[in-house]
């Protein structure tokens, strides 16, 4: 594509939302993404108001020879690639939530994070199926799958979506719902962003008055008992329950408590969908087989509190990261991991992270999305902070190595809201029969390619 054909007064001139671009005094701030490592140099930016925004944008893009990329905060935005003949339309100024605690029900803008969210259904005792992270957009998370504290109760979130507002690549404001563009509703729903600019998602709330969960922390030495001691008993869990365990060094920030700043580290998370009780009888196993802990902060939640249980951070910071999804964590796979990340092995990384899946995420329903379920035990994560570029590329390397080390018991498909490198095979997230559903409906709703996404669906060249 050229741009050379791009007006940006004619832009201008088409939105109320303000157009930002390259030299301009705002420029840096609009192409910043959350993601601080992602540095995005688009032929211009959009921050949209709303549909008759992305509908005009749209229609320049096509007619400029521009592709448009839909960006809602940026958690993600690592993905893109390069965006030198793109237009960067970002919807954070789309924040609108509604809840209707009758109908347990919400409606998003497609800017919204998923901390006012939580906080509004919370108050009617409702819960949301948002991920680790408050500050996380709605729309991307869930175009992508959607993996959180309720997963293996409840599924991922994309099938808990009842419908999807969209502009597609021709300018058309769509509905997509199981009735209604029932193609698109399918993809939308843990396919990916490359069908159009999400402008709102409708979507399921489920009851939780009080919940139990939170962090146990051990020092990094005792990462191979603590890791096979918690597959143990997570295999042993009901699916209101869902954990992770994790390798860590925190970095030394006042926030961070302590004992636990700058040294290994190995945490195992958890969230109970019950009373404290309960939840406590659930987890004294682990605290059995395992050695004292340097730090105990489990106790009660309210629904809320699940968006910030992970203690991810509040603020933009800089990550890149690698994933994989694993069949089994047998002894061998949890020594491989150690012997890459964890306490001796000289790592780089801020977290290498197993989240565990199963339950209703192992269970495709009737009239799921698609992604629908993860075949796999186990979702492992990777990230580090690239604080310069001889540490960037000490962590790209680690990065390699840490899903290197665990090939032997990696499933054959990957889940796209981790996939978080630019140039990534989509193909490589889906399997054969899916990517070739997505690509003949991408062909169908936009054959020029002008919608881009992190992992897009690239049309064979004619």
């Amino acid at each position: 594509m050229t741009t050379a054909s791009f007006d940006p007064a004619a832009l201008r001139a088409a939105v109320r939302g303000p157009v930002a671009l390259p030299g301009e005094p705002e420029w840096d701030a609009a192409r910043q993404a959350w993601n601080l490592a992602a540095d995005q140099h688009p032929a211009a930016v959009l921050h949209a108001t709303g549909p008759d925004d992305v509908i005009a944008a749209v229609g320049c893009a096509r007619r400029a020879g521009l592709r448009v990329a839909p960006q809602g905060i940026g958690h993600g935005a690592g993905a893109l690639g390069p965006l030198d003949d793109t237009l960067l339309l970002r919807t954070t100024r789309m924040t609108h939530v509604e809840v209707d605690a009758a109908a347990r029900r919400a409606r998003v803008e497609a800017g919204a994070a998923w901390e006012p969210v939580a906080r509004l259904a919370g108050e009617h005792d409702l819960a949301a199926l948002h991920g680790s992270s408050g500050t996380v957009g709605v729309a991307g998370y869930t175009l992508g799958g959607g993996l959180g504290w309720l997963a293996r109760q409840h599924g991922l979130a994309s099938e808990a979506v009842t419908a999807i507002e969209l502009v597609t690549a021709d300018g058309r404001l769509r509905r997509a719902t199981a009735e209604q563009e029932p193609e698109l509703f399918w993809a939308l729903r843990g396919g990916g962003g490359s069908f159009g600019v999400v402008t709102a998602l409708e979507f399921e709330l489920f009851p939780l008055a009080e919940a139990y969960g939170g962090g146990i922390f051990w020092p990094g030495e005792h990462a191979t008992a603590v890791m096979r001691a918690y597959r143990e008993w997570a295999a042993t869990l009901p699916d209101s329950v869902s954990t992770t365990v994790r390798l860590l060094r925190l970095p030394p920030f006042p926030q961070v408590p302590e004992p636990l700043r700058n040294v290994p580290i190995v945490d195992v998370g958890l969230v109970v969908a019950g009373d404290a009780a309960s939840g406590a009888e659930l987890v004294a196993p682990l605290l059995a087989a395992t050695p004292p802990p340097l730090a105990n902060r489990v106790g009660p939640l309210r629904a809320p509190d699940l968006a910030f249980v992970h203690g991810d951070p509040e603020q933009p910071v800089p990550g890149v990261g690698h994933h994989a999804l694993l069949r089994e964590l047998p002894d061998a796979a949890i020594d491989a991991l150690v012997a890459v990340a964890g306490a001796d092995s000289g790592s780089p990384l801020l977290s290498c992270e197993l989240r565990q899946l199963g339950g209703a995420l192992g269970r495709r329903a009737p009239g799921s999305g698609a992604l629908g379920a993860l075949d796999a035990a186990f979702a492992l994560y990777g990230v580090g902070i690239p604080a310069g570029p001889e540490v960037a590329q000490a962590v790209q390397e680690r990065l390699d190595a840490v899903v290197e080390a665990v090939a032997p018991w990696q499933a054959p498909t990957g889940y796209l809201n981790f996939a978080d490198r630019p140039g990534g095979d989509s193909a490589d997230l889906f399997d054969g029969a899916t990517h070739a559903r997505l690509l003949a409906l991408k062909r169908e709703v936009d054959p020029e390619g002008l919608i881009v996404s992190g992992h897009a669906l690239a049309l064979p060249a004619a």
